[in-house]
C-alpha cells in the first residue's frame, strides 16, 4: 500500500506544483481547467482499460487486498509481491521471473501471506506395512515439533497425522496436516518429511515397491 500511496502523491504533487506554477506566471487556469475536463472525458472514453486498472488499483488500496512482500495467487501467476502501483502489480515468481499484471485483469486474488497456511505432506508406506505400526510411528516423530526452538514461531500447532488419503498400486499414503505461520507450509513440510523418513527408517520400513499397471509387465516380458 505504501508503494501506491507514494505513486499516487507524486502525481498529485506534480500537478497541483504545475496549477501553482502557471497561476504565478499569469497564466488563465479556467479555460485551461474547462479544456482539461473535456479531454478526460474523451479520454476516459478512449482508454477504458486504463480507467478500469486505476479503479481496480483504488479498490485494492481500500480494501487492503495485499502489499508489498506478500504472496499472491492472481490466477495468471503465483509469487511474492515487489512493487504495487495504481495501474500494475509486479510478481517475481518462485522461478525468479517477474510478472507484470495489470490490475484492472486480476479478477480474484489468493493472499497466502494473511493470517495462517496449511502444510500438506503425504507419506506413501507399502500396502502391507501395519497402519498400527506406522500410525503412531510417524506420531511420535512428530510430536514435539511446534515446541523446538527452530520450529515453534513456524508451527501454530502440533503436526497432525490425518490417516489414510489414497490407496493404488500397492502404495498407501498417509496424509499429515499443520497449520503454519504465513508462508511458512513449504519449509515445514520439508523438515516433517526430513523427521518421518529417520523414523521409518529407524523401525525399517522401506520405501514401497510401486507396482506396474496390469498388463504393462506382461507386455515388456513378451517385448
Amino acid at each position: 500500500m505504501g508503494a501506491v500511496l507514494a505513486s499516487t502523491s507524486t502525481f498529485v504533487i506534480f500537478a497541483m506544483a504545475l496549477l501553482t506554477v502557471m497561476a504565478t506566471l499569469g497564466l488563465q487556469l479556467a479555460p485551461l481547467l474547462a479544456s482539461a475536463g473535456v479531454a478526460g472525458v474523451a479520454l476516459g472514453f478512449g482508454a477504458q482499460s486504463l480507467v478500469k486498472d486505476f479503479l481496480s488499483g483504488i479498490f485494492m488500496i481500500l480494501e487492503d487486498q495485499y502489499g508489498v512482500g506478500d504472496v499472491i495467487d492472481t490466477g495468471e501467476a503465483i509469487g511474492t509481491v515487489q512493487d504495487v502501483t495504481l495501474r500494475v502489480t509486479t510478481l517475481r515468481d518462485a522461478s525468479g521471473v517477474v510478472w507484470y499484471i495489470r490490475n484492472g485483469e486480476i479478477v480474484r486474488i489468493g493472499n497466502r501471506s494473511q493470517g495462517w497456511s496449511t502444510a500438506l505432506v503425504d507419506i506413501p508406506v507399502g500396502y502391507h506395512e501395519s497402519l498400527d505400526t506406522v500410525l503412531p510411528l510417524i506420531s511420535e516423530a512428530l510430536h514435539g515439533l511446534d515446541e523446538a526452538e527452530e520450529w515453534s514461531t513456524r508451527l501454530l500447532e502440533e503436526p497432525v497425522v490425518a490417516g489414510v488419503e489414497s490407496m493404488a498400486n500397492g502404495v498407501v499414503t498417509v496424509r499429515i496436516t499443520a497449520k503454519c505461520a504465513p508462508n511458512e507450509d513449504f519449509p515445514v513440510s520439508r523438515e516433517i518429511r526430513a523427521r518421518v523418513k529417520a523414523a521409518l527408517d529407524g523401525a525399517g520400513i522401506s520405501a514401497p515397491h510401486v507396482m506396474p499397471p496390469y498388463g504393462n509387465g506382461s507386455a515388456a516380458s513378451q517385448g
